[in-house]
């Protein structure tokens, strides 16, 4: 995922969080059934990126074909409109705080 990004121009970062989870898309491997099991949700990756209008669509392609496997488990991409950005460091607002 992290060079399917990297090669789009204009995206500025990504944020990448370990975090746990469920889901109903895909049957447990043996380990990841032991692991639910002692702590109740499996590992999961949480990709955050934040990027202007004209750039939306390629950044969701980008990581449509990255996470892509085709089984279950793939994860969900969200699409959703940025309010407000502001650069806390510059006081820049809009697309240059992104």
């Amino acid at each position: 995922m992290r060079e399917a990004l990297h090669g789009i121009p204009g995206l500025s970062g990504a944020s990448f969080s370990d975090i746990r989870g469920f889901g109903r898309g895909r049957e447990l491997t043996r380990e990841e059934a032991r692991d639910e099991a002692v702590v109740g949700a499996l590992h999961r990756i949480r990709v955050e990126v934040m990027v202007p209008d004209a750039i939306a669509a390629l950044v969701e392609k980008a990581m449509l074909a990255a996470a892509h496997t085709g089984q279950g488990g793939d994860g969900k991409l969200y699409t959703l409109p940025l309010a407000t950005a502001r650069r806390i460091s510059t006081g820049e607002s809009g697309d240059t705080a992104i």
